[in-house]
């Protein structure tokens, strides 16, 4: 494949990834190939799939080099009832996102700083106090947990589903 194919292809795949229709566009063939096959899916579910659901997925390389593919999908009954964690677990979740220093302390994290004296050394995280606390909190909701060493990271089944919430907090 030549120089101008491989640009060809490359601004193809972009316009693909920036390609968000409206109700004025039609989608062009292929562009919801993961909606067509969760319709798919939820057809040969039957009944219990009749209100519809949702999927997310992703394949994911971190600056660190760590790879992560994911998908999860969800019936829209279950995600309408009660809360599938126990009760508050679901808000306790998103609250713990709902703070600038936590959003960035994430964010640091996932792209290779892992330990308090790391994220310490960052400008606008507060002191180390309120930095310890912050993981605390993040790590009870399950978006962190500690690897020894007073390492933190997120773990793998978690990072697709983080990065999928920021896009939708983030249209």
């Amino acid at each position: 494949m030549d120089l101008e194919e491989r640009v060809t292809a490359l601004e193809r795949r972009l316009a693909a990834l920036e390609h968000t229709p409206s109700a004025a566009t039609s989608p062009a063939e292929g562009d919801f190939w993961a909606l067509e096959g969760l319709k798919q899916q939820l057809a040969s579910a039957g009944e219990a799939a009749a209100d519809g659901g949702v999927l997310f997925t992703g394949a994911v390389r971190l600056p660190t080099g760590e790879r992560y593919e994911w998908q999860y999908g969800a019936l829209t009954a279950g995600l309408l009832g009660e809360d599938a964690g126990g009760p508050g677990r679901t808000a306790e979740s998103l609250a713990a996102l709902g703070h600038a220093v936590r959003l960035r302390l994430l964010r640091e994290i996932l792209g290779g700083r892992r330990t308090a004296a790391e994220l310490a050394e960052l400008e606008g995280l507060g002191t180390t106090g309120q930095i310890y606390h912050h993981l605390r909190q993040l790590t009870g909701a399950g978006w962190l947990h500690t690897t020894g060493r007073g390492r933190y990271e997120v773990p793998g089944g978690r990072v697709v589903p983080l990065l999928v919430v920021l896009t939708a907090a983030c249209p």
